[in-house]
């Protein structure tokens, strides 16, 4: 099938800010007495947006969260992640040239679980927004990931603004077992970077690379074939 666009997701494989979302869970709970470890984080929690995060966790610890308490909480985590970027550098050096690259050939987007404001932040600073047709955060969806309706959204949008047939081959990169998942459920082809996790934990990706040095038009194509 012809490659008709590559879909990334952000944290993890554009931006290194999954330790950063970690310390904001933590200061976010630390305050409503409730904990969660570095461990426990990569374990079970990582591919879920804040509310799916905040309230599994909570949920864990005998905690059942009112609309308003998850609400204040939701604000918070915010907060204390926008302060954490600040000024930070947390674009991955190797994810900047594959991105001016393959957007010379294939049509470029977004499925995150992170929120659109964080994504369009990061992504501003850096000068890179200009290269992606559509960005679906976890605000835009009825069903964050591990669910599929990110990678169907931007999939479907892509589609009305290109001229090749939406049945064509959709490529996506994720860092995560839950990423991926959400992409294979959508029907796309996967690539697993092991930027947060081992190999062995991204077995389900159709390929696995290191960086995104070698990932080009001749990589996606041989994918897709």
């Amino acid at each position: 099938m012809p490659l008709c666009g590559v879909v990334f997701d952000f944290d993890g494989v554009i931006a290194d800010t999954e330790a950063l979302h970690l310390r904001a869970y933590q200061d976010t709970l630390s305050d409503w007495n409730l904990s969660l470890s570095r461990s426990d984080y990569f374990a079970y929690y990582l591919g879920y947006d804040d509310v799916g995060v905040i309230t599994a966790v909570a949920h864990a610890q005998g905690r059942v969260l009112e609309e308003t308490e998850l609400t204040q909480l939701l604000s918070n985590k915010s907060r204390h992640f926008e302060t954490l970027i600040r000024g930070e550098d947390v674009i991955f050096p190797d994810c900047v040239g594959c991105i001016q690259r393959l957007s010379t050939q294939t049509k470029l987007a977004i499925a995150s679980g992170a929120l659109h404001h964080e994504i369009s932040q990061i992504l501003s600073a850096n000068e890179l927004q200009k290269y992606f047709e559509i960005i679906v955060a976890a605000d835009h969806v009825d069903h964050p990931k591990p669910a599929p309706d990110g990678y169907l959204q931007a999939v479907a949008q892509l589609g009305q603004r290109d001229t090749t047939p939406a049945a064509g081959c959709y490529v996506a990169i994720e860092d995560s077992r839950w990423g991926l998942e959400a992409a294979r459920a959508a029907g796309l082809k996967t690539i697993g970077i092991t930027n947060t996790y081992p190999a062995s934990s991204l077995s389900i990706a159709d390929a696995i690379v290191e960086n995104l040095d070698t990932v080009d038009e001749d990589f996606l194509s041989h994918l897709c074939s």
